[in-house]
């Protein structure tokens, strides 16, 4: 059984580069480690059920990721049906430290690339990079889904581009869900 990974930390940007995952094999690819398992289980709580803020059905045959800005919640469909959602923060209105807008790409995407427990940024923190951002599902330029720590996950879009997720649940749409060129669709804010 794999480990739960929730003490790592991660910040993304729209221009973090597709081969910033240090680590991209799975269970069914050879190394699968990671250096962030967390193994006391007893200060450990499960994410909320947040299924109630994105609609049961969409009008899909293939599985899909949806991520709904507004509702700050993701949602996996397979055959339209929603079998699985949580929380998402998504991109900031506004990045300080870059002096600009940081809104994760709205649209209809592909997954372009799958990392591991070991997935990093090359970017943050500045000025070079190293903010881990485990089981990280590239779908748009350098944008992905990806694993954060315990308080990272809010009901607000406070990241650089990424949408941000509990670690247990890009775990679980990393190796149970997603594949290289699921859909992926990012509503408007």
């Amino acid at each position: 059984m794999r480990n739960t990974f929730l003490t790592v930390t991660a910040l993304c940007t729209a221009t973090l580069a597709l081969s910033s995952c240090s680590s991209l094999s799975g269970p069914d690819g050879g190394s699968y480690g990671g250096s962030y398992a967390h193994n006391n289980r007893s200060s450990y709580s499960p994410p909320a059920d947040y299924s109630s803020r994105l609609s049961p059905t969409i009008a899909s045959t293939e599985k899909v990721v949806v991520v709904d800005p507004r509702s700050h919640a993701w949602g996996a469909y397979e055959n339209g049906s929603l079998v699985k959602a949580g929380q998402a923060t998504a991109g900031s209105g506004w990045c300080p430290d870059l002096g600009r807008p940081c809104h994760t790409s709205t649209g209809t995407f592909r997954v372009l690339s799958l990392g591991g427990p070991d997935c990093k940024s090359k970017i943050f923190p500045r000025p070079r990079g190293g903010a881990p951002m485990p089981y990280c599902m590239f779908f748009h330029g350098g944008q992905a889904l990806h694993g954060v720590s315990e308080g990272e996950v809010v009901d607000g879009n406070i990241s650089h581009g990424c949408v941000r997720l509990h670690v247990v649940d890009a775990e679980w749409l990393r190796f149970n869900f997603v594949n290289v060129g699921t859909k992926v669709v990012v509503k408007p804010y």
